[in-house]
């Protein structure tokens, strides 16, 4: 397995991470009763993830001058 391949299945093991995140989020506020540091908590975690999947993203495509 190349870099690119490892880079490739962690940035789609992230998406996979933030999308869980997306719905539990929503779940928990569509109950109505939630406790604001917990969202806020999760909402960072979410955050931090898509800088990670940013920074992979960007080591998987090349730099095009123009």
């Amino acid at each position: 397995m190349t870099n690119k391949d490892a880079d490739a299945e962690e940035l789609e093991s992230l998406r996979a991470e933030h999308r869980v995140l997306d719905e539990r989020i929503d779940g928990i506020l569509a109950d109505g009763i939630y406790d604001d540091v917990e969202i806020q908590r999760l909402k960072k975690r979410k955050l931090r993830i898509k800088d990670q999947m940013i920074q992979l993203e960007s080591a998987l495509l090349p730099d095009i001058i123009a």
